[in-house]
C-alpha cells in the first residue's frame, strides 16, 4: 500500500521528511527512482519488501540511495543484506548516467529482534554479516524495531519519533498529536485512508 502511495515525485517531499527525521541529515535534492514499480513482477519474494528507492544529495553536497523497506521475521540477516544489495546494485538501472554512490538502506521490524538491548533504533554495517562478503567501505544499514518504540517526553519529540511513532500506529493520542504537527505525516494520513476506502478486498 505505502509503495503505491509513495512511489511518485509527487509525494517525494513525504520521503524527504521521513528520511530526513530517520537519517537526521537535511536533503537539497530528491528523486524517486522508478525501477522498483516497474519491475516489482519480476522480482524474489524477498526483493518485494522495500517501499521506497530514492537518490538524495544532501545540503553538504553528498549523494545517497536510500531504500526504505519492512521486514517479518524470518531469514532476517539475510532479507537485510539482499535488500541491500538489490537497491545499491540498482544504481546501474536508472539510465541517466549517475555516478555509483554510498547506500543506506531503513528496515522496519514489527517485532523484537535483539532482545538484549532495548534501544530500538540501530545502524548496522553489513560488512559485518558473515553470510554476504560486502566489498563498499560502509554498507549501512539501519534497523528500527518498532514494538521497543516509546517515548518518554511527548513534549520533546523529534521528526524520528513523530515518524516511528505514526509507523507503530499502536498510541492514539501520540497518532493524533503527531499528525496535527506534521504536515507531511498529515498529507500521507490522509492518502492512506482514501487508499483503504476505494480498496477492493
Amino acid at each position: 500500500m505505502l509503495r503505491k502511495i509513495l512511489n511518485t515525485q509527487e509525494n517525494a517531499d513525504i520521503i524527504k521528511d521521513l528520511i530526513e527525521g530517520i537519517l537526521d541529515m537535511k536533503i537539497q535534492r530528491i528523486s524517486v527512482n522508478p525501477y522498483v514499480v516497474k519491475n516489482q513482477r519480476y522480482l524474489p519474494e524477498e526483493e518485494k519488501f522495500g517501499v521506497v528507492d530514492v537518490r538524495i544529495k544532501t545540503f553538504e553536497h553528498q549523494e545517497y540511495n536510500v531504500g526504505i523497506q519492512f521486514l517479518d521475521g524470518k531469514h532476517l540477516q539475510t532479507k537485510i543484506a539482499l535488500y541491500y544489495l538489490y537497491v545499491h546494485s540498482n544504481q546501474v538501472c536508472y539510465g541517466d548516467k549517475r555516478e555509483i554512490s554510498k547506500t543506506i538502506t531503513i528496515n522496519f521490524l514489527d517485532f523484537p529482534y535483539q532482545y538484549k538491548s532495548s534501544e530500538y533504533h540501530k545502524i548496522a554495517i553489513l560488512n559485518k554479516f558473515r553470510t554476504i562478503d560486502f566489498k563498499e567501505a560502509e554498507a549501512e544499514a539501519h534497523i528500527i524495531e518498532l514494538p521497543k518504540f516509546n517515548i518518554l517526553d511527548q513534549k520533546k519529540i523529534t521528526k524520528a519519533e513523530q515518524w516511528i511513532g505514526y509507523i507503530q500506529g499502536e498510541n492514539q493520542k501520540l497518532l493524533k498529536n503527531i499528525i496535527d504537527e506534521n504536515k507531511y505525516i498529515e498529507r500521507l494520513d490522509k492518502m492512506v485512508q482514501t487508499y483503504w476506502e476505494h480498496e477492493k478486498i
